[in-house]
């Protein structure tokens, strides 16, 4: 018998075992599988409870509670004023921002903000997150309409790739989004710059920059490095008042253009493509790889950091989290650092080096050279 075979057996039998309400009661009964039951029954009611989690904490970011609470501990009574909710709600929300680890309680019959609500705080595109999560829930009410249509309502968020004019109607559909991945962006930029030194290069070119919030952190990472950002022109209009706010336009050239249908600038020697590839299909990823590495010098340099799949282990970030997102959003997927080293080959690179990253769960990064 084949080792494919001896699995399939253990697999059935085992399942049998699990499915069998004896067997549960006993494993929980059971001194040496106890510990083990419990943890499965709570990993599995945890999956079951994970709406309302979220909607726990939507509540909380919604009310304010965790900016007040971060000003000081406060009574039941003082947040039932400032929340404006009953005694009664208010001990609810309170009750389960505890359990979550949101809240704690002090002396004196207060609370106070809770490791994970200070952790929270301290990541504002994080906060934005879980305001911009409505739109997902919308469309994850109905998970198997969501699979059937491959697309849902979420794709209306992204206006962005339509608009190519900065004072058209479309143009300000792309403020959300926009904002969104602006907010977002400082801890992204922070684990990139941390994982590749790009004071080595004279000059960045960031595609598909947005705002321009990574080049303004490369830019006070690198005092001396000139920087480029290209991306459809209603977004280039929103990077010049950041990037003059930072005072970094007297050194950034700013190129509107689709970076789907129009040649990548040349004149830079790192190319920068950050959180981008996962939102398109191959065809669109080796069509801007190619670009990419037309535009490059033969001493330059592309650096992608995004999140990427772990398969074939499973991983609920990209299994999970980003694959019923991007297909809430209609197009995208999140790639194995494996399968964009392939594209990156195919696309004419010869080198690629797959980078040590801070939280590799959530972003991942590559470097290639041509």
């Amino acid at each position: 018998m084949g080792l494919a075979t001896w699995r399939d057996h253990w697999t059935r039998w085992r399942n049998q075992l699990l499915i069998d309400p004896r067997f549960q009661r006993w494993a929980a009964d059971f001194p040496l599988t106890r510990g083990i039951a419990r943890r499965r029954a709570s990993s599995l009611f945890d999956m079951v409870a994970g709406f309302v989690y979220s909607q726990t904490l939507l509540a909380c970011v919604r009310l304010g509670l965790l900016e007040r609470l971060a000003a000081g501990p406060m009574t039941i009574e003082a947040l039932m004023a400032d929340l404006h909710l009953g005694r009664e709600s208010t001990e609810r929300l309170i009750g389960a921002a505890r359990a979550l680890g949101l809240v704690d309680p002090v002396s004196g019959a207060r609370f106070a903000l809770g490791a994970q609500g200070a952790a929270l705080l301290g990541n504002p595109g994080l906060l934005q997150m879980i305001e911009h999560h409505t739109h997902l829930y919308a469309d994850l009410a109905d998970g198997v309409g969501l699979l059937r249509r491959g697309r849902g309502d979420l794709a209306a968020f992204w206006p962005y790739a339509t608009s190519k004019a900065p004072g058209s109607v479309a143009a300000d559909g792309v403020s959300a989004y926009s904002a969104l991945m602006a907010a977002s962006q400082p801890t992204v930029a922070a684990d990139v710059l941390q994982a590749y030194p790009i004071h080595r290069h004279h000059t960045l070119l960031d595609v598909g920059g947005g705002e321009g919030a990574f080049l303004e952190a490369a830019g006070a990472r690198a005092p001396n490095l000139a920087l480029m950002l290209f991306d459809l022109p209603a977004v280039t209009e929103r990077a010049r008042d950041r990037l003059q706010n930072a005072g970094l336009l007297g050194r950034t050239t700013l190129v509107p253009g689709d970076f789907l249908s129009e040649p990548v600038p040349r004149g830079a020697d790192l190319i920068t493509l950050i959180r981008i590839l996962h939102d398109h299909d191959d065809a669109g990823v080796l069509t801007l790889l190619r670009s990419i590495h037309q535009a490059l010098p033969a001493e330059g340099a592309l650096l992608i950091a995004e999140p990427m799949s772990s398969a074939p282990r499973p991983d609920r970030v990209s299994d999970v989290y980003f694959a019923f997102y991007l297909l809430a959003m209609g197009r995208g997927r999140a790639r194995t650092p494996a399968a964009i080293r392939g594209m990156l080959i195919e696309a004419g690179f010869r080198h690629t080096r797959l980078l040590a990253t801070r939280s590799p769960f959530l972003l991942r990064a590559i470097v290639a050279r041509p």
